[in-house]
């Protein structure tokens, strides 16, 4: 017993640490008030947010209310399954045409999902992934001519980390250009990996649900960072090494984005991730956690 006892204490310290992680990363990911101070001295970045929040929060999820609050009870007005003052007898008389009603405002609801809602998901996704790219860069560059002292030992960091390190590591010309092109396809299977083990969690009874949400606010948080990562010329291997050592950070900063999604239908669940990814992505460009 009494060699247990040390090893309670450290696995109760090393859980108290990962808990104090885990909520600096959730508190981080939760200052959304940067992106009013970076949309201020960003004019491109706050268009690129104010569209992002048009195209999903406004048209994609606007459609989906119109859809279920309009369309849906207007048609089970016009298409209904039965009559309340319709007797049993007229009832069983008109089986089939209540069947056939039934079957048409289906056709009719599915006609709206391929023909509106599939498209839009589609062009949404495509495009906010384009726009969160810009939003990254212009957030980056409304940083850099803030002039805080936090940005300025960034600045400082970076460039002795491309500079001792990452240049270093990396032959100058053509050898330098493949390995970072190698990288970034790595990385690349490395996400569709991992978003694959991801839906397969979920399919495991009693804990597939949880481990779903811890390996989803993974994801989206190494997606978040990917972002300044690459602007920092941050290799591979270091990325990976410094999420790896602060799993529970990462997984407290990826958390408000899957609980927007998780307790939603798909679509619907896209749709309020997809407003509010652009907020949470500029977390780390003003992140204080870490050696940044």
């Amino acid at each position: 017993m009494e060699d247990i006892k040390p090893l309670i204490e450290a696995l109760k310290t090393k859980l108290k640490q990962a808990l104090i992680l885990w909520a600096e990363g959730f508190r981080e990911a939760c200052c959304l008030h940067r992106v009013i101070v970076l949309c201020r001295r960003s004019k491109k970045l706050m268009i690129r947010t104010g569209q992002c929040f048009l195209l999903n929060g406004f048209i994609f999820l606007g459609s989906l209310f119109v859809l279920n609050s309009v369309v849906i009870p207007t048609l089970q007005w016009i298409l209904p399954d039965h009559y309340s003052q319709t007797s049993c007898e007229a009832m069983s008389e008109f089986h089939g045409v209540f069947k056939f009603y039934s079957f048409l405002r289906g056709f009719l609801i599915q006609l709206f999902y391929v023909f509106w809602f599939y498209p839009l998901y589609v062009f949404s996704f495509i495009l906010s992934n384009l726009w969160y790219n810009d939003i990254a860069t212009h957030g980056f560059a409304a940083m850099g001519r803030s002039g805080p002292s936090t940005v300025k030992s960034l600045k400082q960091n970076d460039t002795l980390t491309s500079d001792s390190k990452v240049h270093a590591a990396r032959p100058a010309g053509l050898g330098g250009i493949m390995i970072g092109i190698g990288e970034q396809v790595y990385s690349l299977l490395l996400l569709t990996f991992f978003f694959f083990e991801v839906y397969a969690t979920g399919f495991i009874p009693y804990i597939g649900k949880a481990l779903n949400f811890v390996l989803l606010s993974w994801m989206y948080a190494y997606y978040c960072f990917e972002y300044k990562w690459n602007f920092t010329e941050w290799g591979l291997e270091k990325r990976l090494d410094f999420f790896e050592t602060n799993w529970a950070f990462f997984a407290g900063f990826g958390s408000p984005c899957v609980l927007a999604i998780f307790f939603f239908p798909p679509l619907v669940g896209y749709g309020f991730m997809a407003v509010l990814f652009p907020l949470v992505h500029l977390g780390p460009f003003s992140c204080s956690f870490g050696d940044y």
